[in-house]
């Protein structure tokens, strides 16, 4: 049988950014719970008061479940070195049989200049390239046999190391990229390894990632 209490949990679940701010305490229950009124009724089949829908959401906020926001929070804390390189250049190419190949010849070149940028990752369908404005010619030339199906320029790059913490606590990311997203940051890339992630961002959004992706060490 179907409850207030569960038609309401299950509706607050489907709606990721709603359950996040109901954890955090920072949406008028009275307000939403006159928004989300008509839906819930729907699948209730009968008519029921704002109050029983606001005492609800109010043992939602309470539950364990929801709190784990607290756990994130504490892993971001501890958030280490934030690392942003700018001229960047962002290539993306189909696979094919011989771009291993091109790709080793670029990291020859890399390897060459330690301080050049460069990161790469690799899809069923296509492999992503991001390097810095000076090896912009190393790989159109090294690759022009390859097919190009983007080339994206003014780029950089924001790298934050995470503590060991983050892989055992889920919704790090997602915290992170919520964030992100709220602030109306195009994300061109995003590359991680175990206790880092990289996002490449738009020069001209890197001031206000890089702040958003700071003050999270402060919540």
């Amino acid at each position: 049988m179907k409850t207030i209490s569960s038609v309401v949990e299950h509706y607050i679940k489907k709606k990721p950014f709603l359950q996040s701010a109901l954890a955090q305490g920072i949406i008028n229950l009275t307000s939403l719970s006159r928004l989300i009124k008509p839906e819930i009724q729907e699948e209730l089949g009968k008519d029921i008061r704002n109050g029983a829908i606001v005492m609800a959401l109010k043992r939602l906020s309470d539950d364990l479940e929801f709190r784990a926001t607290h756990k994130i929070i504490k892993v971001l804390k501890n958030i280490g070195e934030i690392t942003v390189r700018s001229s960047l250049t962002d290539f993306t190419f189909l696979v094919s049989d011989t771009i291993l190949e091109h790709q080793t010849e670029l990291l020859e070149e890399v390897n060459k200049n330690k301080d050049v940028f460069y990161t790469s990752s690799r899809g069923v369908n296509e492999i992503n390239i991001v390097v810095s404005n000076s090896l912009d010619g190393t790989v159109e030339e090294l690759f022009k046999k390859e097919k190009c199906t983007q080339k994206a320029e003014n780029l950089s790059s924001i790298t934050v190391k995470l503590p060991a913490e983050n892989v055992s606590v889920p919704g790090i990311y997602y915290f992170i990229f919520q964030r992100l997203a709220w602030e109306g940051i195009v994300l061109y890339e995003v590359i991680s390894t175990t206790n880092e992630f990289t996002i490449i961002v738009n020069d001209d959004q890197v001031d206000i990632a890089f702040k958003t992706i700071k003050n999270l060490k402060s919540l």
